[in-house]
């Protein structure tokens, strides 16, 4: 039995993300981070006549979700990282498209399910895997990076200040015997975790746990790479007024999303003309971004750290 919609996860800022959109009933729109289908149903629900929606995901889970929805006919699910945006939208016959939506989260159907290893809360195999096919899984990190590897990750995912003693602990760590589950892994981490505390032991060691395992699981999936990729692509695709509409959860995408709207790159270089004005290709369309009501936080913990920013292509 294959995981609905409601149980997958509650879309974070589900209507003002979509509204982001601006949507032309028949206009053709792309999800690049279909999950549970919510994003996905809102725009379909307001696409007539020939508007389209095709809708991305890598996950098997997501499959099963799309197959509730095989019978719409304005609907397109392809399984694929969305870094390969351009490559499909160009096999459909599309140079173009209306708007753009991502969801950039990890779901909260993957931190509960146990066996996936996206969450410390559980016994698991280290593994992380959006697509349960690739090669690469967190226990190979753990157990095959070298020193120096490990330290990278942990400090540009994880943004660690303490990643080269993590690095060392894990490697004489593994010395003695395997890491091959998130407790063994915790196991090793919680030391250095305690140590560093100057707040609340708990809340401090729970918020460096994550950051050692968002580090690994970016690694695992190729993400900053894949939405470098993805939000390059989106840029050029879009048409003239078209919409951008995306969701980050923590700072590294969120630096990056906030860059190419302002800048047309990753990096956040402004180029100007001779004019000196801009020549970034997007503008935004809110003066600042989009955070979820405190009745949304309440009731849904996974939009807390949600950030919409919703841009459009100039003319």
């Amino acid at each position: 039995m294959f995981a609905r919609c409601e149980e997958y996860h509650v879309p974070v800022l589900l209507k003002e993300t979509v509204d982001g959109l601006d949507i032309k009933p028949g206009g053709i729109y792309v999800d690049l981070t279909f999950g549970g289908g919510g994003h996905s149903r809102e725009i379909l629900r307001r696409l007539q006549g020939t508007g389209h929606l095709y809708s991305f995901d890598q996950d098997e889970d997501a499959l099963q979700n799309a197959k509730e929805m095989e019978g719409e006919a304005n609907f397109t699910f392809i399984r694929s990282n969305f870094r390969f945006l351009k490559n499909w939208m160009l096999y459909y016959g599309h140079e173009q498209v209306d708007g753009i939506l991502a969801d950039l989260g990890v779901s909260s159907h993957h931190f509960d399910e146990e066996e996936r290893g996206f969450s410390f809360r559980f016994d698991a195999p280290l593994d992380m895997r959006m697509n349960r096919q690739a090669s690469l899984n967190a226990k190979k990190i753990v157990e095959e990076y070298s020193e120096e590897q490990l330290s990278n990750i942990l400090y540009l995912y994880g943004e660690l200040k303490n990643s080269r003693r993590i690095a060392a602990a894990i490697v004489k760590a593994r010395q003695q015997k395997p890491i091959t589950t998130t407790t063994e892994l915790v196991e090793v981490l919680k030391p250095l975790m305690a140590r560093d505390s100057k707040s609340s032991k708990g809340d401090r060691e729970k918020k460096d746990l994550a950051r050692v395992f968002q580090a690994l699981r970016i690694e695992v999936n190729g993400e900053m790479v894949a939405l470098r990729q993805m939000l390059d692509a989106a840029t050029k695709l879009l048409k003239p007024a078209g919409r951008l509409s995306i969701l980050t959860y923590h700072s590294l995408e969120d630096r990056m999303v906030k860059n190419i709207v302002k800048a047309g790159n990753a990096e956040g270089k402004v180029e100007t003309d001779l004019f000196g004005r801009s020549n970034a290709p997007l503008e935004a369309v809110n003066r600042s971004v989009i955070i979820p009501s405190d009745e949304e936080q309440e009731s849904n913990p996974r939009s807390r750290s949600a950030k919409l920013r919703v841009a459009r292509r100039k003319d």
